[in-house]
């Protein structure tokens, strides 16, 4: 492989942007250029990349522009330029804009309309219905309809409420009082209160109101995929989350993640995938419902999930996967992730202190015993004092954020 084939370039500066230019330094030598408005700890002090910050890069007003003059620029010396998205408002920017860098991007990606399906939350269950993939009970309450919506319900407390799109740019930059990505309610009380809090905020968007699935964090599934140019699901690893995150802002995030297997899940979910003409890659939420045994839909994100470095733990490299499909247009069969591993953004004892399942931090212990653990910003060749001291004091904070805001979940 010559140095000129191929080029990636990442959109974003979190976790995620830093797990997937690591993936790349791992699988290629190569340093991939970072596109953000700004940088964030994960991705400072570090040699894996270059990075470029553009003022308001995430607007729609800039970003078609500014994206276009960087891949002018990478084409002239590179074959191929691949693009990777690392959160859901540059991933419906490249959607909304692909027509306009027509030639210079070689991987693929859904279209705006499934994008748009997939992120609106009534109609992405809408298609479940379609597809016959189970989705909670839930109520979509329009902005004049929140406080009334309580009243309507066909379900009872406890209760989940999260904006149709909590990842969109007006809800991203809306504040009041109580502001959290998702909500638990287990009375009428305490969800009028935030309702009148949101609604002096000025935030116009749905809000979807569901049933509360019964169980704790280590019901929930993770299933990150990669779908080629041609929709056939190329690579699949399922992951259960044994502790997610609780600062208001990251609430519902996944802090450690055991990778899994499930024939019948991969099927189901490989099935729905084709047939809904999914392409690149996809980070999907499931609940299993204990009492019921059913998977429940809970949301599709059209991007590597930013706890995606699981599927590294697990053996699989991803980018590697995009890289034989849009670069080099390899042909080969579904890859199902079979082992067992542990992925952390966390410190080690705060995943020993939260886990409640004797059972299950007993086989945490057991993984890092085995050393089968790995977190995405611990990377031996990207060691300096600066940026070891920054993501020290950044893993620190979460003794802090679980002492402050950690509840259980009933």
């Amino acid at each position: 492989m010559s140095n000129n084939t191929f080029f990636p370039i990442v959109l974003g500066s979190d976790e995620n942007a830093y797990g997937t230019a690591r993936l790349f330094n791992e699988a290629y030598k190569i340093k991939p250029l970072l596109c953000c408005t700004r940088q964030l700890t994960p991705t400072s002090n570090s040699c894996l990349f270059s990075i470029k910050q553009i003022p308001d890069f995430d607007k729609d007003e800039v970003f078609p522009k500014a994206l276009l003059e960087v891949l002018k620029e990478y084409k002239k010396s590179y074959d191929k330029l691949i693009v990777i998205p690392c959160s859901d408002y540059y991933s419906a920017l490249v959607s909304k804009h692909y027509d306009k860098f027509e030639g210079l991007i070689s991987n693929k990606f859904i279209s705006y309309d499934l994008l748009n399906t997939l992120d609106t939350k009534d109609k992405f269950y809408a298609l479940c219905e379609k597809h016959g993939m189970d989705y909670p009970s839930t109520y979509i309450a329009l902005p004049d309809d929140r406080i009334d919506a309580i009243n309507k319900l066909p379900f009872h407390f406890p209760i989940v409420v999260k904006p149709e799109n909590s990842n969109a740019y007006e809800y991203l930059h809306c504040e009041f009082e109580g502001k959290k990505k998702v909500f638990f309610f287990y009375d009428k009380q305490s969800y009028l209160k935030v309702m009148e809090s949101m609604n002096k905020s000025g935030y116009k968007g749905k809000l979807i109101i569901q049933e509360y699935i019964v169980g704790d964090d280590s019901s929930m599934r993770v299933m990150n995929s990669y779908s080629d140019a041609d929709g056939k699901v190329r690579l699949m690893c399922l992951g259960q989350p044994v502790l997610e995150e609780y600062h208001p802002k990251t609430l519902g995030n996944y802090a450690a993640i055991v990778s899994r297997s499930d024939t019948e899940l991969y099927s189901k979910i490989k099935k729905f995938l084709e047939d809904i003409g999914y392409v690149g890659f996809s980070n999907i939420d499931i609940k299993y419902d204990r009492n019921r045994k059913k998977y429940y839909m809970m949301e599709i994100n059209p991007r590597p999930g930013r706890s995606s470095f699981f599927v590294r733990c697990a053996g699989h490299n991803m980018m590697q996967t995009l890289v034989d499909d849009a670069v080099f247009e390899k042909n080969y069969s579904c890859t199902l992730n079979e082992n067992i591993s542990l992925w952390a953004n966390v410190p080690k004892s705060v995943i020993f202190n939260y886990i409640d399942d004797e059972a299950l931090r007993n086989e945490v212990k057991s993984l890092i015993k085995q050393k089968k653990y790995m977190r995405t910003l611990d990377c031996k060749e990207d060691f300096n004092i600066k940026r070891w001291l920054k993501i020290k004091r950044y893993y620190f904070s979460q003794y802090k954020n679980f002492k402050n805001y950690y509840f259980k979940k009933k």
